[in-house]
């Protein structure tokens, strides 16, 4: 989701006094109809503006209590919600005495992020924009199909071209997808989108059990980008976040207000207590602070950033508390606020609760030091045990992020070095961090994250990134080359395979396994070599390029453009696939919501004109 960055800004401050009759009027934070919500699973795929000085989509210097919507011209006024709807949601069992309110600080300085880019050459330009044009038809032949084939449906099944409800029935993908259509100037698809959204019936549901996270960043997240990135054109959009965030807001009424992350919503509405799950994903429980501050900043709401700082509080003093100081475990025991698990990881189940720690300095304008503090502390363990340089046959200079668990009856911290396309964030994330906390060093290890997963795209069979692989670390600085220690730890993972005489060496066993197994050359094991579509790894070498200026990654992202164009592409759009290795992939009927909300966006985007969703003025 881009997200406005906040910036001090008078023009938003001014507008307080001008619209704030209007605010009241069609947009006083009430609790809406009574929604129930949505099921999803990891992905930031919107948008919202940066904060500074020069950015009237921010939210004021000064937060007040109420704060205005800025005036966008012409706007329709958005329907109140029903009185019954909202009495219900407003019954709570743990009501908060006094709400949180958003910082009221002016914001401070920021340092800049994004590079400063010359003219371009005639011939340049020209490519750029042939692979622009080629990423936007690719996107519009995706839409296309799922206009056919799945209007308002939760996903398009891009062989058999039907559909599938795997987030509610709300229409996952159109509302994910909203921001993409505006950002490549589809506006007829757009407007009809957004028709389509006001039909949207958040009491209407698939399922019994709700994923909180996923439904805030697909659905509230899909709202708030487009409507932050359009200017505010359509208030419907902010009516329907607002809608689903009062819904989504009985999942925080619990006796310490940490909220179900899978939650029953229809037992709750209908009177039942509730409380915190005692094992629950730290990603779902700490990654939904992006998407309920801009929404509270948006409608001047503060339960709703009441509700995400009491989690960011949690997260603040358990920090160095848990079995490896500085990093949460991939389990949180939710309903006592602890951390006992031992697991830790950048990947899957606990990314965006790091990913997000910059991301909500910037949009709330460096105004909460908490943010800074949380992510500086998880520097030093995360460079000292997650990230590791892998040993490679041409020597590169990368580095992955690995999952460890700590023993304590050993008093060992055990890396299993399996990598996850998830942990491509990391790359971006560094790289944020680097500039906006002034860590200069933390460039290079940036540097060689991003280039990881490049090396990671450039290795395989179809220049393909897999889900998650194995790779040897290095032992030293100079990280030589050991084709003998490789096969061997290819050996070691293949143990259980019984098929081998007793004259066979290890090398000899190794080198058959790597070939039955379809290894790349420096993988040590493949437990996933799927691709789903994802967008992490496009998402930090976009951030990557625009920090830096450096062609050599628009070019490492045509590269992945055409190779998942080529291994995905289905008779109408565009579909996940079980082995980057094989010759020929076998597809799945799935296309999620992400591949045109985040991965066809991050393509587009990298080849647009550098002004375009500039890093200075957005929240990624």
């Amino acid at each position: 989701m881009f997200l406005p960055r906040r910036k001090s800004t008078v023009l938003a401050l001014a507008c307080f006094a001008t619209f704030s009759l209007w605010y009241f009027n069609y947009l006083q934070p009430t609790l809406a109809p009574f929604l129930p919500s949505d099921d999803p699973q990891q992905h930031l795929s919107n948008i919202s503006p940066a904060a500074g000085p020069d950015n009237p989509l921010a939210p004021p210097a000064k937060p007040l209590v109420q704060e205005p919507i800025v005036d966008h011209g012409e706007t329709e006024p958005v329907p109140p919600p029903s009185p019954a709807a909202e009495a219900k949601l407003n019954s709570q069992h743990y009501p908060v005495k006094s709400l949180i309110q958003l910082p009221t600080d002016a914001p401070v300085s920021i340092p800049k992020i994004q590079h400063t880019f010359s003219t371009e050459a005639p011939e340049d330009k020209a490519e750029r924009e042939n692979r622009l044009a080629a990423v936007k038809a690719s996107f519009v032949r995706s839409w296309g199909a799922y206009k056919k084939y799945a209007w308002k449906q939760d996903e398009l099944a891009p062989i058999r071209g039907g559909h599938s409800t795997i987030w509610g029935g709300w229409g996952a993908t159109l509302v994910d997808a909203l921001d993409t259509l505006w950002l490549m100037e589809l506006k007829e698809d757009y407007e009809d989108a957004v028709k389509a959204v006001d039909e949207i019936d958040f009491s209407s549901i698939q399922l019994e059990q709700l994923n909180v996270f996923e439904t805030t960043i697909r659905y509230l997240g899909g709202f708030l980008g487009a409507y932050d990135l359009s200017g505010g054109k359509h208030p419907i959009l902010l009516k329907k976040a607002k809608d689903l965030g009062d819904l989504l807001y009985g999942a925080f009424d619990t006796p310490n207000r940490m909220p179900v992350t899978r939650w029953r919503w229809e037992e709750w509405r209908k009177g039942a207590k509730q409380e915190a799950q005692e094992s629950s994903l730290v990603a779902e429980v700490g990654s939904l602070n992006l998407e309920f501050t801009r929404l509270a900043q948006l409608t001047g709401d503060a339960k709703f950033y009441d509700a995400i700082q009491r989690i960011t509080d949690v997260l603040d003093r358990e920090q160095n508390r848990t079995a490896l100081p500085g990093l949460w475990p991939v389990i949180m025991d939710a309903k006592e606020g602890k951390f006992t698990d031992v697991g830790f990881t950048l990947g899957g189940m606990a990314d965006s609760t790091y990913e997000y720690l910059p991301k909500e300095h910037l949009l709330l304008g460096g105004t909460n030091p908490q943010y800074k503090k949380m992510y500086e502390a998880t520097m030093t363990p995360v460079q000292k045990y997650i990230f590791f340089r892998p040993m490679t046959p041409d020597h590169a200079d990368i580095l992955f992020p690995t999952g460890v668990r700590v023993n304590f009856n050993a008093d060992q911290i055990v890396p299993d070095y399996k990598i996850q396309h998830l942990g491509c964030f990391t790359g971006g994330m560094v790289g944020i961090g680097a500039k906006i906390f002034d860590r200069p060093d933390d460039l290079r290890t940036a540097r060689q994250l991003v280039d990881g997963c490049i090396w990671a795209y450039n290795h395989t069979q179809n220049g393909i990134m897999p889900e998650i692989f194995a790779m040897a670390p290095c032992i030293d600085e100079e990280c030589k080359w050991d084709e003998e220690k490789w096969l061997k730890i290819v050996t070691i993972r293949y143990d259980k395979i019984d098929r081998f005489t007793e004259g066979m060496s290890d090398q000899e066993k190794g080198r058959s396994i790597a070939k039955e197994q379809r290894l790349p050359v420096g993988f040590t094991s493949l437990p996933d070599a799927r691709y789903i579509l994802r967008p992490e790894a496009i998402e930090s070498v976009f951030i990557f390029y625009r920090m830096t200026g450096e062609k050599k990654y628009q070019d490492a992202a045509w590269r992945m453009f055409q190779a998942i164009e080529n291994c995905t592409r289905t008779d109408i759009a565009n579909a996940a696939i079980d082995d980057v290795t094989a010759e020929h992939p076998i597809k799945d009927d799935r296309m999620e919501s992400f591949w045109m909300a985040e991965t066809l966006k991050y393509f587009y985007a990298i080849f647009a004109d550098p002004q375009v969703l500039s890093l200075d003025d957005y929240v990624l």
